[in-house]
């Protein structure tokens, strides 16, 4: 499959800058397929953070949203403790862990991601010095 297809890149963009056209003119195959997989995964990886970015901040939400059911659910144990209510309240209880949970698990993947795309940013600039030598 095309990289630049999936990117949403103009795969004629090297006519808007003759300078690119020339450097990847001269560079070996291997380099510009470097450049071409650098590019695709760079896309991707923002994509998947802007992603896990989103989760992260809907699972923000649900978790405010539940420590505020809980709070009111606690409320209403004082005044009416009734076993239908307790058996609720500890089912929302464990809502609450799980939900905290995955909520350390996505920003533990969101700083992998960030790791990954920082080394990608440095083997582009990488790439990318040793092919104008």
């Amino acid at each position: 499959m095309d990289p630049s297809l999936s990117t949403g890149e103009n795969p004629d963009s090297n006519e808007n800058n003759p300078q690119e056209f020339e450097s990847e003119s001269n560079s070996s195959p291997s380099d510009s397929l470097g450049k071409a997989l650098s590019t695709m995964l760079t896309n991707v990886i923002k994509d998947l953070d802007s992603k896990a970015q989103n989760t992260l901040n809907s699972q923000d939400k649900l978790n405010s949203a539940i420590d505020r059911l809980t709070r009111e659910l606690d409320q209403l144990l004082e005044e009416a403790p009734l076993p239908f209510i307790m058996q609720h309240a500890a089912k929302i209880s464990g809502v609450r862990m799980r939900v905290s949970s995955l909520n350390s698990v996505l920003k533990s993947i969101q700083k992998r991601v960030d790791n990954i795309d920082q080394l990608l940013s440095v083997g582009k600039k990488t790439l990318d010095s040793s092919s104008q030598h």
